[in-house]
């Protein structure tokens, strides 16, 4: 997945989350799906499938060409 970074932004990052993902095809999700967690083993311990959580490693965030603050997919974290 390729995205263009907002070059105003000092935040972007490359981070443990959470991901609210009913579908796993996806490779951009709005920050309001994402949870930044400190490292891989707390993302981990706080996913929930069953409830379409998902922990991940992405980049983010960056804004949108429509505005939208986001994060995109670097990978799934098993």
């Amino acid at each position: 997945m390729s995205f263009s970074p907002d070059p105003e932004s000092s935040a972007l990052q490359q981070v443990c989350a959470v991901v609210y993902a009913p579908r796993k095809t996806r490779g951009r999700f709005h920050a309001n799906v994402v949870t930044v967690h400190a490292d891989e083993e707390s993302a981990r311990l706080a996913a929930d499938p069953d409830k379409h959580l998902f922990a991940a490693r992405v980049h983010g965030p960056s804004v949108s060409s429509e505005g939208q603050r986001m994060y995109y997919l670097v990978r799934w974290i098993r």
